[in-house]
């Protein structure tokens, strides 16, 4: 147990760079279990347009984070860090390796570094910013955050609401500046600072991947994603913002709702799909400690933490 306590192997890569074969092969021979780290794959219902793994590929290795949430119940990163530590100390009490499967970025980056603060907003002034934001507009309250910070706002996008609530809010309650927030947040231990981390990066061909991408779309339309999406949405799927803005899950849904042909449902799909993939790898370049990149087309599972 010693050899593999408080090691974990991380294998990320953008949408349909074939993580899943990757790491099933890798676990089945290493004596690991698998720890998710997909945005999508904790809701229950949701497994045509997540190509989440197949009961068949889950009893050939334990996974752990999948299918842990209704459709309606939204996952966050401060829960997600629990579980997924919890889930680490049991693997690594059976003696077992920890392999973190996924290309999530914002779940990713929990395992090489803080990713949420002890900042408690109280339900008032969450609420007072959602009125006042319903009623005066974003100005309003992007101006009060201007004034509160007087050394600038820093990499916030000033014209996402969201973003500008959320920064209000903060500094509201903290009583300190956007500066002052980041400073004390990145002087915080990350929830896995005590793991050796060991991360490496599926890469692929341009055109390989593109083929991928445009044989993924089309299986899942032929497996019944149309049929998936409408069984979810009966069961609150629009209710969940994750959930709903998630590629092919948002397309078929504008289908659903006759604003979307059928013909044009496959191309639509797609193209969000290569969009995602070009954000995924400008994130894996720049958010990512220094890693190994290995060819998903020519590595075998062996290879890829040698």
């Amino acid at each position: 147990m010693a050899a593999v306590a408080s090691v974990i192997h991380v294998l990320t890569g953008c949408t349909a760079v074939g993580k899943t074969a990757l790491a099933l092969g890798w676990a089945e021979a290493n004596d690991a279990e698998i720890l998710s780290c997909d945005s999508l794959l904790f809701y229950r219902g949701m497994d045509i347009g997540t190509a989440k793994p197949t009961r068949e590929e889950r009893a050939r290795v334990p996974h752990h984070l999948v299918d842990t949430n209704a459709v309606t119940e939204p996952m966050d990163v401060a829960r997600y860090v629990v579980l997924a530590r919890r889930a680490a100390e049991g693997i690594w009490a059976r003696g077992r390796r920890v392999l973190v499967a996924g290309g999530s970025g914002f779940y990713l980056r929990a395992f090489f570094g803080p990713v949420a603060d002890d900042i408690a907003v109280p339900p008032a002034l969450r609420e007072e910013l959602r009125e006042r934001l319903e009623r005066k507009g974003l100005d309003d309250l992007r101006s009060e955050l201007q004034r509160l910070n007087p050394g600038g706002l820093g990499q916030l996008d000033p014209a996402n609401p969201r973003r500008v609530v959320r920064a209000l809010e903060r500094c509201r309650a903290s009583g300190r500046t956007l500066t002052e927030l980041a400073e004390a947040f990145a002087a915080q231990p990350g929830p896995f600072a005590d793991c050796e981390v060991r991360l490496v990066e599926l890469v692929r061909e341009r055109a390989d991947l593109e083929r991928r991408i445009d044989a993924r779309v089309a299986a899942m339309l032929r497996d019944g994603l149309v049929a998936e999406v409408r069984a979810l949405a009966a069961s609150g799927l629009e209710r969940n913002p994750s959930a709903v803005g998630a590629i092919g899950y948002r397309e078929t849904l504008a289908h659903l709702h006759g604003r979307l042909p059928e013909a044009e449902l496959p191309a639509a799909i797609a193209a969000n799909t290569r969009a995602l993939v070009r954000k995924q790898k400008t994130w894996f370049r720049t958010q990512l400690p220094e890693h190994r990149k290995v060819d998903a087309a020519q590595a075998g599972p062996g290879e890829l933490f040698a």
